[in-house]
């Protein structure tokens, strides 16, 4: 499943929908809105993508990694708009087999989707200036 969206991401179905009696692991990575970055004080993002670009190149990231790694299921939510401090930016879930497979697979996922697929990042500073950031 890969899903863009403007609603709060629920890991907890994320994690649900890809549980499975053939995966003896469950990796869930959940990305969150952090307060500091290099000593400023971050009061909010902004999130915007493309998002037909996104979920192709998404889809793109999921074959690879099943190729790589013997994948029973997997999910990818990336949320846009304005998010506040501790709300959930992108959550990724992996079911494998073992364990290191699961870890491996959605640590590949999240360092692949922030250096690859076309969504960007807007700081929004304390000090009431913003910048882009891209690869979020």
């Amino acid at each position: 499943m890969i899903e863009l969206t403007h609603v709060p991401i629920d890991y907890h179905a994320l994690t649900e929908s890809v549980r499975s009696s053939q995966s003896g692991a469950v990796v869930l990575f959940l990305g969150t809105v952090r307060e500091m970055t290099e000593g400023r004080r971050t009061v909010a993002l902004d999130y915007e993508g493309y998002p037909q670009m996104a979920e192709t190149k998404l889809a793109e990231l999921e074959a690879q990694a099943r190729s790589k790694w013997p994948i029973d299921r997997v999910g990818i939510i990336h949320r846009l708009g304005r998010l506040e401090l501790g709300d959930i930016s992108v959550a990724i879930a992996v079911s494998c087999p073992h364990r290191k497979q699961a870890f491996d697979a959605g640590q590949f996922l999240i360092d692949e989707l922030k250096g690859s697929v076309p969504i960007w990042k807007q700081e929004n500073w304390d000090d009431g200036t913003t910048e882009w950031v891209h690869p979020v």
